[in-house]
Formats: C-alpha cells, sequence, structure tokens
C-alpha cells in the first residue's frame, strides 16, 4: 500500500461522522401550479407545494443546503426540530437570513425521531408555498427496528389554506378593518330577530346584555377566524384535486397528519373509520381510539387506520370556523372518492366562553379592556380547566373527540421536575387596531425572557382574548400539565382556547435563542411573539449575527 494510500485510508477512519452525513439540496423559487383547476403562483421549494418530504434517521448528521433564487431574502426553519440554536433558521435571531442569490447550509446531528415539517420563517413566505414535511425513522435499539407500530402503508396527510391575496394585502386589510373578512357579523336586523323570539322579559334583557357586553369589548362572538377566502388543501392539493392514498382491505395505515396552514385550525376525521392516535408533536402517546380530533397550526398527529371495506373513504379537516374543508381520499384503486364532506353550522362564542360563568359580564369595566382581560389568578397547582375545544367540535352524539387530557407519554427516559419558579404569560391583544401580543406588550416593545440553562419554569398561559392560539416554542419541549401527573405528553405547540388558562412545564435544556410566539402567521407578525434566552450558566449568551430585532421574527416587518 503506498504512503498516499495509507493516508487517504487514515483519514477516512479518523473522519469525522459528520463527514457521512445525509446531504439534501432545496431550492427556494416563485413557481406556477395547478390548484382546483387554476395556475397559482407561489413560494416553492423545489418547484412544489407541499416540499419535498425529508425523510431523516435519528442519530444521523445531516446537512441541507438551502439556495435562494428569489428576489428577497428567505429562511427555513425546522419545526419541532432539536439543534443548535443557530441553526433554526429565524431572520434577526438566530441568523441573517438568506439573500438573494445565496446558499446557505443547515448542519446539525438529528436528535429525535417521530413526524415534524419545516417553513419559512421570512414575511409571508409560509402562507404562500413554504412548507413541508419531515418524517424521522427512530434509531434501532439492541439492533432491532425501534419503530413501534408495524404497518403495510405510511401517508402524510399534510393540511394547509392558500389565499388569492398575498399576505401584505391581507394584513393591509385587517389594519384597515379588523373585522373585513366576518361577513357574518351579528346585525340589528338579527338582534331585533331575537327580541321578538324571547318570550319573557328576562330572555329579552339578556339578549340586550349579551350585546352590549360583546360591543364594550369591541368583539364579535362570530369572529372565529380573521381570515376567510381561503382555499383549504391537503399535500398542497385542492378539494376538488382529490389527493389519494392507497391500501388494500385489511392493512394497517399510518396517516401522519401536519397542520402546515398559516391561520386554520381543523377538525379531522374520516367517516366510517376508527382513528387510533399514537403519536402527538412526534412524541409517542398511550394509543387512543377516537372519532375526531382538532389540529392547530404547527401540530402534528400519528394516527392508525385499518380500512376493511373495499371502499373509498374520505379524509376531511373542516376549518373550525366552518368555511370550507380539506379533503382527501383513502382508497382501494385510484380515480374512486369518497362523499363530499357536509359542512357543519360554525360555533359561536359565549360569555362563558370568554370566562364570564353562564351569564353576565360579571361586573367588569370591558370599556377598559383591549381585548377581554379576563382577570385570572396565577396557578400555583397544574389546572386542566382550559383544556377543552371552544368552540366545541359539534360531532354527532356518541363520537369520540380527541382531548389533551388524553394524551400520555410513552417515552420514560427523561424525568419530569418540578418548577423552579412560575411565569404568568397573558395572551392579549387589540381587535381595532389588529395588534396581538403578550402582556399587553408587543415584540418591539419587550423582545425577551431571560432564563438560565438547566432550570424547569412553570409558565402558565391566560387567554385573554376570543381567539384560539395555538402558542409554538422553538428548540424547547414544553410539558403539557393535563392531569396525567408522570405521563404528561411533551408538546412543541399547544393551542390556548380563547378565555381559558393552560399550563406547561419546561425544562431549559438547550442555551440559545428561542422564538416563542403565537403560531397564527398575522398574530405572530403583529407583536405576539418573544425571545425565551436561555443563558449558559455563569456567562453570556453570545450574541445573534445582527443587533436585537425589531421585526418579529423575520414577519412582523409587513
Amino acid at each position: 500500500m503506498t504512503t498516499i494510500m495509507r493516508a487517504l485510508l487514515t483519514a477516512v477512519l479518523l473522519a469525522p461522522l459528520s463527514a457521512f452525513a445525509a446531504t439534501y439540496d432545496l431550492v427556494i423559487d416563485r413557481t406556477d401550479v395547478p390548484i382546483e383547476g387554476q395556475m397559482r403562483r407561489v413560494f416553492s421549494i423545489n418547484g412544489q407545494i407541499a416540499g419535498p418530504t425529508l425523510r431523516w434517521k435519528e442519530g444521523e448528521d445531516v446537512t441541507i443546503n438551502v439556495t435562494n433564487r428569489l428576489n428577497e431574502d428567505t429562511s427555513i426553519h425546522w419545526h419541532g426540530v432539536l439543534l443548535p440554536y443557530y441553526m433554526d433558521g429565524v431572520p434577526m435571531v438566530s441568523f441573517a437570513g438568506i439573500k438573494p442569490g445565496a446558499t446557505f447550509s443547515y448542519r446539525f446531528k438529528v436528535r429525535q425521531s417521530g413526524t415534524y415539517w419545516y417553513h419559512s420563517h421570512s414575511g409571508g413566505q409560509e402562507q404562500e408555498g413554504m412548507y413541508a414535511p419531515i418524517v424521522i425513522e427512530p434509531a434501532p435499539k439492541n439492533g432491532k427496528d425501534a419503530e413501534r407500530y408495524k404497518v403495510a402503508r405510511d401517508y402524510v396527510v399534510m393540511f394547509s389554506d392558500h389565499h388569492p391575496m398575498s399576505p401584505g394585502a391581507i394584513l393591509r386589510k385587517l389594519k384597515q378593518e379588523p373585522g373585513y373578512f366576518n361577513d357574518r357579523k351579528r346585525t340589528l336586523p338579527g338582534l331585533l330577530r331575537d327580541l321578538r323570539a324571547a318570550k319573557t322579559t328576562e330572555e329579552r334583557q339578556a339578549i340586550i346584555s349579551d350585546r352590549l357586553a360583546w360591543g364594550e369589548m369591541r368583539m364579535d362572538p362570530t369572529d372565529l377566524a380573521d381570515v376567510t377566502g381561503y382555499t383549504f388543501l391537503v399535500n398542497g392539493r385542492g378539494p376538488n384535486d382529490n389527493w389519494t392514498g392507497l391500501f388494500k382491505p385489511g392493512e394497517k395505515v399510518r396517516l401522519r397528519f401536519i397542520n402546515g396552514s398559516a391561520m386554520t385550525v381543523f377538525d379531522a376525521r374520516i367517516p366510517g373509520l376508527k382513528l387510533k392516535v399514537v403519536q402527538a408533536d412526534g412524541n409517542d402517546v398511550t394509543p387512543v381510539d377516537v372519532d375526531e380530533f382538532r389540529i392547530g397550526v404547527g401540530e402534528t398527529y400519528d394516527v392508525i387506520v385499518e380500512p376493511r371495506e373495499d371502499r373509498a373513504y374520505t379524509i376531511e379537516g373542516q376549518s373550525i370556523d366552518r368555511r370550507g374543508f380539506a379533503r382527501a381520499t383513502l382508497a382501494p384503486r385510484e380515480g374512486m372518492t369518497g362523499p363530499l364532506p357536509v359542512l357543519r353550522p360554525p360555533g359561536v362564542l359565549g360569555m362563558a366562553d370568554m370566562g364570564h360563568g353562564s351569564g353576565g359580564h360579571g361586573g367588569m369595566d370591558h370599556s377598559k379592556m383591549d381585548h377581554a382581560a379576563m382577570g385570572h389568578t396565577a396557578a400555583a397547582a397544574p389546572d386542566t380547566s382550559g383544556l377543552v375545544h371552544v368552540p366545541p367540535v359539534d360531532a354527532p352524539a356518541g363520537s369520540k373527540v380527541l382531548s389533551y387530557t388524553d394524551l400520555k407519554r410513552l417515552d420514560r427516559s427523561y424525568a419530569l421536575k418540578s418548577p423552579d419558579r412560575t411565569i404568568d404569560i397573558r395572551l392579549t391583544g387589540n381587535m381595532e387596531k389588529f395588534i396581538w401580543s403578550f402582556d399587553d406588550r408587543k415584540y418591539s416593545e419587550q423582545p425577551t425572557i431571560d432564563f438560565t440553562q438547566g432550570e424547569t419554569v412553570r409558565l402558565v398561559f391566560k387567554n385573554e382574548t376570543m381567539m384560539n392560539h395555538p402558542i409554538h416554542l422553538h428548540g424547547l419541549w414544553m410539558d403539557l400539565e393535563n392531569g396525567a401527573g408522570n405521563a404528561s405528553p411533551r408538546k412543541h405547540v399547544v393551542i390556548v382556547p380563547p378565555g381559558r388558562t393552560v399550563s406547561v412545564t419546561v425544562q431549559m435544556a438547550e442555551v440559545g435563542r428561542w422564538p416563542f410566539h403565537c403560531h397564527f402567521l398575522f398574530h405572530m407578525m403583529t407583536g405576539m411573539f418573544r425571545e425565551f434566552v436561555v443563558h449558559p450558566r455563569g456567562s453570556a449568551l453570545p450574541a445573534a449575527s445582527s443587533p436585537a430585532p425589531m421585526t418579529g421574527g423575520g414577519h412582523a416587518h409587513h
């Protein structure tokens, strides 16, 4: 063997494992794609929406080269993935963004398994098509496959929403008139109709009091979603495009549901099939059989179904405001379709949903509130009263709807720790100005919350608004206090319903600047965003690649 050959062999044997890392190339561009029979201009990843599914293996080192062919900056955030904060992909927080014509290489070790996704964290690009799934295979244990569930088929079902207006145009409309998209507002004729239908003086007084209370809060109980006009997609395809997954009767099929939408909460089901929920936000849970589940923006749920009949089954996700549905098909053969979903009546929020009990507004001075301060007190212990669906899913009688209280973790390799301290975080907003915030302050007014590596913190989310807020924390897990004790589930997104309080504990395990925000795009863009800065013990956190951000992590500049 020659000296050169020996040197090369030595270099290979001593090379770090990252030299053998799996490499992926992604190109960000503008592309025309067909949606419901029309060509739509989108932000694409490798020329498609949803972008290509990245399939990784737990324990491997990955390199993802992202090339920007846009005429504006872009970025990719690895949603729910544990990694060094400078690889998290949030402009002005963890890196400077990817300039037009440039290529940025993300490099990190894959430290988990499960279903996740990736998306832009720049401007409104996420709504316009920059999202895609991630599926991570668990590492073998004792030389054996570590996947808990053996299935014949494995499909991603990625919900999203597509709008003919640009995100900038939508936000301008919301700023000019927050109720611009709500054509279900209560009207004077409706009030007169309700008063005529009332049978007693007390009923009429209750109707008037209810209207006055909502008026003082400057809210409308029919305003369940800020934006309407979306086409709802499954894997980038509209309801009539009919994405189809094939099966043979009797096979077990795994469906990896991901909500990659900008502003839509979905209620998902497959009529005729029970759904065995086996994973939430990438983490295995004790299996629970349900008929339906609600999935917030950014959440993922893995379910196993076992279709036995030789027919087509409809996968449906109705939007929370019942404006439309995402639809796909499970079928034994191509070209088959199941029945179209029938939209249920939209829910209407009541005073009880806003934390005021069953009657009036409890003597509170609503005129002094931007968005209905509820006056909750700090939770001294886990409180599960906020883990409800608001508005309710309204499933048929006898149906089982997944609740957060059903989720119990299977992984007991880590210990849950008692919190060292508690922080109350109020979810607030001003509908008249369409500004969303934490503790009545926008991101530009209070950008950071500081922590120390190793501490455990209870976060008590108090929703003082009429909207559901899917709260997302980058780089760290939230252990949801759902009454399961040591089996509490670990999540990266938690829905906090209107007028409710939800608590989680977070082990500040990873040093870094970690974004914390509502995953509704326009709530994040207008200020419902913070940085959790986890400082190393005894030393300061290195500065990011730019000054303290004033742009909502690349979003709020609109």
